[in-house]
């Protein structure tokens, strides 16, 4: 059965994008079929994928206007498939706002081409709208991705709020699977404590390993690659790799 996971956290710079990308290599160097979605205004996962989203033909704005479906709009992007996304989105999000069935829209276009993959990662924008409710109702289970400070984890909660909200009317079997801690400095003390701090307040894990902190993931977007593909060997990318592993047996 195809693996469908959200990546959210509506506070940006948390590193969602990187999480999609990188998470998305290393589960391709395990030997699976990826789908990374795009769903995203902003389209940074586009761009750090290598692809140019003003030469887009189509893209996922199309997609869930109805215009197309996935299986067109979707391209290749090293070896993973991207569906991307475009500015066009932002206008997608205003006519969804008056669709009936809003909130299924991804999840129904996904649908047709859920067999073709092994794991499908989804980025969700940095807010609460109907964006990031479509990305958690098309998901079987959520990845949160938290920097290790305290600003970065105070809308923890309220993203957990909308998760039940989600879980009572759209999608009842929406599983979270965790938090990831990113940007990790283990040699500051709130970087551990705000770790430590997290499970006890809300309820939730902690997936190891952390991700460290590294300018070698800052460098890798501009290549169009991950960082798994620009510094293999760097302590991102081996965690990047452990983290996968691991969500494998998960």
């Amino acid at each position: 059965m195809t693996r469908v996971i959200a990546v959210a956290n509506q506070k940006g710079g948390v590193a969602k994008t990187t999480t999609v990308q990188s998470l998305g290599s290393a589960f391709a160097e395990l030997g699976r079929q990826v789908l990374v979605v795009d769903l995203d205004p902003q389209a940074c996962l586009t761009y750090a994928m290598g692809v140019d989203s003003e030469v887009l033909e189509l893209s996922i704005h199309d997609v869930m206007l109805g215009r197309t479906t996935a299986a067109k709009a979707i391209v290749k992007a090293g070896h993973l498939h991207l569906l991307p996304s475009t500015i066009d989105l932002a206008g997608a999000e205003i006519h969804l706002l008056t669709t009936t069935g809003r909130e299924y829209v991804l999840s129904k276009a996904l649908r047709p081409v859920l067999s073709t993959y092994d794991v499908v990662m989804i980025d969700c924008p940095p807010s609460l709208g109907i964006l990031t409710i479509n990305g958690l109702t098309a998901g079987h289970e959520v990845l949160i991705p938290v920097q290790a400070e305290t600003l970065s984890h105070r809308g923890v909660g309220q993203l957990l709020e909308t998760i039940d909200d989600v879980r009572r009317y759209t999608n009842s079997q929406l599983r979270v699977l965790g938090a990831i801690a990113t940007m990790f400095d283990p040699r500051t003390r709130l970087a551990r404590e705000v770790v430590e701090d997290m499970p006890q307040r809300y309820s939730i894990a902690i997936l190891e390993p952390p991700i460290p902190k590294t300018v070698r993931v800052a460098e890798a977007p501009a290549r169009g690659i991950s960082v798994l593909q620009h510094a293999g060997r760097s302590t991102a990318s081996e965690a990047y790799r452990a983290l996968a592993q691991n969500l494998e047996n998960a």
